[in-house]
Parts: C-alpha cells; sequence; structure tokens
C-alpha cells in the first residue's frame, strides 16, 4: 500500500490542491509544514489527529517544519460565529513557549514561529508586497469569509488569509517547503498561499486538508467545543486520556484507531471484527487507548493509567493516592467533612439522601458503599480512619452515583 493509499484508508485526506500530489506524495522528498495558533499553552487531542500526519509523512520521506503562529495568533483566525477575544502579548508569547516546548518533545522535529519573519513587515510593505495579489470578490468566495458576511467581519480577521498566505510563501523561498497540510477549516487559507506562490514567482506548490476529527455528535475534539483533552498531563491527566478513550463509542473507535494510532491495517481490521463480534471484549478500545497514552505519555504512565482504571471501582481503590481519585473523579459532586458523623446523618448532610428515612433504606438495601465497600450497619460513624490518606471518601449510592468527600 502507497502512503497516498494509506492515508486514504485512514480517512486522513479530504481535499488536494491538484492531482499530481498523489505521486509526489508516494515518492517523498517533499519539505511540508503544518501549523497552528498559541490560543492556549498545550495542544489538545484535535491537534494531535493534525501533527500525527508530520509523523506519517516523515516516515514516507518528506521532511516536516512544525509552525506556531507567533503572528497570526496576535490576529486571529476567523471563526465561522464570532470574532475570537483578543489575547495579551504576555499570554500569547506564554503560549509560544509551551507550544514549541511540547511540540519538540512529541515530535522532535523543526519548529518555527512565524512572528520571527512577519515582525518586521511594515504596513506599506504589506499591502505592496502581498496585499496587491489578492483580489477582494477571490476572498469574499472563500467559505469562512461568506459565512461571516451576514454578521459582519474585522478588517483585522480578513486580513488574517493573507498572513497564512505570507507564511507559505516565507517557507517555500527560505525552506523549500512545498506542501502545506491543515485541517479541512483551512482550505480557503492554504489555497490562498498556493495561488500567492504562482502568482507572485510563477512556481507551483501543493496542500491538502484532513477531515475534522469529532465525536459522534459531530462536535469537534477542540477547547472551543469545550470538551478539550490537552496533551499536557498537568491539565489532563493521562489517566482521563485513558478513560475518554477506553469509553469510546463503538461506532467511532475504528476511525480513532485509524487516525490516532500507527497500527497496522491488518491489525486494525482484525480489532474492528473483534469490535463486531466481541464488543464484550473491548479489544479495539483497550488498543486505542494503550497506543494514545503510550505515545503521549510513555509506557509507565499508560500502566499506571490501566491500574487506577482496574483499581478505581473495585475495593483495591484504597491502593490508589488520594492525589489520584481527587484528579480522575474531579468531576463528580463533592462535600466536606468536618467531624465523625454518624453515617445516616452524613448522607443527609452531604445530600446524598434526601431524608433520614431514604439513608436507613439505602444502608439496609445495601445500594452505600464506602471506598467501594458496601456498608450495612446503620450504627457506623464515619471517622478519619475511614479515609483514604488521611483526605478523601468516595460514597457510592446505587451503582453508578459517586461523592467525594474531603476532610477540612
Amino acid at each position: 500500500m502507497t502512503l497516498f493509499e494509506d492515508l486514504k484508508w485512514r480517512g486522513l485526506i479530504k481535499d488536494i490542491t491538484s492531482p499530481e500530489l498523489e505521486e509526489k506524495l508516494n515518492k517523498g522528498g517533499m519539505t511540508f509544514y503544518i501549523g497552528t495558533d498559541p490560543t492556549a499553552d498545550s495542544m489538545h487531542l484535535g491537534h494531535l489527529s493534525s501533527f500525527l500526519i508530520s509523523k506519517r509523512l516523515k516516515e514516507g520521506g518528506h521532511t516536516p517544519i512544525l509552525l506556531i503562529g507567533g503572528a497570526t495568533g496576535r490576529i486571529g483566525d476567523p471563526r465561522p460565529t464570532s470574532e475570537r477575544e483578543m489575547k495579551s502579548i504576555e499570554e500569547i508569547e506564554h503560549n509560544i513557549e509551551c507550544l514549541t516546548k511540547q511540540a519538540k518533545d512529541l515530535f522532535g522535529f523543526e519548529v518555527v514561529n512565524n512572528y520571527d519573519w512577519s515582525k518586521d513587515i511594515n504596513f506599506i510593505d504589506f499591502l505592496r508586497d502581498y496585499g496587491k495579489y489578492f483580489n477582494v470578490n477571490y476572498m469574499l468566495d472563500k467559505d469562512i469569509i461568506r459565512r461571516r458576511l451576514e454578521t459582519g467581519i474585522t478588517y483585522t480577521e480578513f486580513s488574517y488569509m493573507i498572513m497564512q498566505a505570507l507564511d507559505f510563501l516565507h517557507l517555500y523561498e527560505n525552506k523549500n517547503c512545498t506542501l502545506q497540510v491543515a485541517g479541512s477549516d483551512q482550505w480557503g487559507n492554504i489555497t490562498a498561499g498556493v495561488d500567492l506562490i504562482k502568482k507572485k514567482l510563477g512556481e507551483d506548490a501543493y496542500a491538502f486538508t484532513m477531515p475534522l476529527v469529532t465525536d459522534k455528535y459531530g462536535n469537534k475534539f477542540g477547547k472551543s467545543e469545550g470538551n478539550a483533552l490537552w496533551l499536557d498531563k498537568k491539565k489532563t491527566s493521562p489517566y482521563e486520556i485513558y478513560q475518554y478513550l477506553i469509553n469510546s463509542d463503538d461506532e467511532m473507535v475504528i476511525d480513532y484507531l485509524k487516525i490516532f494510532t500507527f497500527l497496522s491495517r491488518e491489525e486494525i481490521e482484525r480489532l474492528e471484527v473483534s469490535n463486531k463480534n466481541h464488543p464484550e471484549l473491548r479489544e479495539a478500545h483497550k488498543a486505542l487507548a494503550r497506543e494514545v497514552v503510550t505515545f503521549l505519555h510513555g509506557e509507565e504512565e499508560y500502566k499506571h493509567a490501566l491500574e487506577m482504571s482496574e483499581s478505581l471501582f473495585s475495593e483495591d481503590i484504597t491502593k490508589l493516592s488520594a492525589q489520584d481519585i481527587i484528579a480522575s473523579l474531579k468531576d463528580i459532586p463533592t462535600f466536606e467533612i468536618t467531624k465523625n458523623t454518624l453515617l445516616v446523618d452524613l448522607l443527609v448532610e452531604s445530600t446524598i439522601c434526601s431524608s433520614k428515612r431514604e439513608a436507613r433504606e439505602m444502608i439496609t438495601s445495601g445500594a452505600i458503599s464506602i471506598n467501594n465497600k458496601k456498608e450495612t450497619n446503620l450504627e457506623k460513624i464515619i471517622t478519619k480512619n475511614d479515609s483514604i490518606d488521611n483526605q478523601i471518601i468516595i460514597i457510592k449510592k446505587g451503582k453508578k452515583k459517586y461523592y467525594l468527600g474531603f476532610y477540612k
């Protein structure tokens, strides 16, 4: 299977600028770039799907450049619905530093910052050397611009396309970069770069886009969607990544294996059969979680996430540290414990149960667990001896409702 065929099979190619690109990708030897703006101090899982393609192309004989948009990040890529919030220069600089380190640590490829070649271009030169190559009607015809015309778009946002095209031109002239890769929402911007190179230099450049990775409801894996999974483990723990992927929808897991892992076609097709015939084994989900967590954070972090997953909802939970449990269960309801308290009273005071009557019924029926051990004693007094690391206790009501108690 050729490189282009593999990318197509994995669902990683949506649009290409020229049929010639297929042969060029298979042949190798191109220098290409893929970029992101410093809108946060970490990439997220949505970025990973894009940036992993740099590794695939590298293995196919191409040379990658990863671009951090220190200049374009000061402007803001037009959003489909409204203008982006302008970030402070200090925040942008901090984000650039963090993203540059993260990109180098994860991929080890050359990282460039477009602010380095944009900062000294004055306004008149910008208009003379670049703006004159862009017909306004051409820009208005781009999808992202057209969608914003009804609600309004500022000149700043309107200029973003030219700035991104300028990046491609600069890298073409200075790095022999002939290919840009981006998400499908960047099609208008990257074709503007291809056109600028053709008009200004009379040379051919190429580009292709990847479909945006979404969940089954069509929501992007991005921070603006409110479901970001950060690649920085201080922001999203390896366990959280593991849990998200291990619980992927059955209908999406094979697509995610193709996009997020380097498993072979044969292995993924085997997992697809297993997912269809024996979904209870969850082989595909386990493989996805293993491959992604190991790639991002290493084998030890994967093993730790696996151990936590196996212990968190079993009686072995006391083997975990309070810190790990708090990080893992950060989205569940919490309450405070200030003194030794009869369990019945604690259930009411923490609003786990609505009344003492309900609390007694839940306890005697075996529906209350303390640190995953059923508690049926109505006279049980909760003390710090019941806590994990003298900090927390976990109360489970029924089969799925968890509550985290903090000692003060």
